[in-house]
C-alpha cells in the first residue's frame, strides 16, 4: 500500500491518498479528517500510526505503508 500527500490550494484543502499495490485509488480524505476514511478503507486499528505519518511527511512524496 502506498500513501501519498497533496498540497491544497486556498480553496483546495491538503489531501491524502491510499493506493494498494496496483495503485489503485482505496481512500482519498482531507489531511485534517481522516477517522472516517480509514475506518472505511478497514484501516480504523491503524489509524494513530497513519495519522503520525501523515503530519511527518512532505507533500508530493509517494511512500511504501508497511502496516
Amino acid at each position: 500500500m502506498y500513501i501519498l500527500k497533496i498540497k491544497g490550494t486556498a480553496k483546495i484543502p491538503d489531501y491524502v491518498q491510499l493506493r494498494d499495490d496496483n495503485f489503485t485509488l482505496l481512500a482519498y480524505f482531507r489531511v485534517d479528517r481522516p477517522e472516517k476514511a480509514l475506518s472505511k478503507a478497514g484501516l480504523g486499528d491503524k489509524e494513530a500510526e497513519i495519522i503520525l505519518l501523515i503530519n511527518s511527511m512532505p507533500y508530493g512524496k509517494i511512500q511504501k505503508l508497511e502496516i
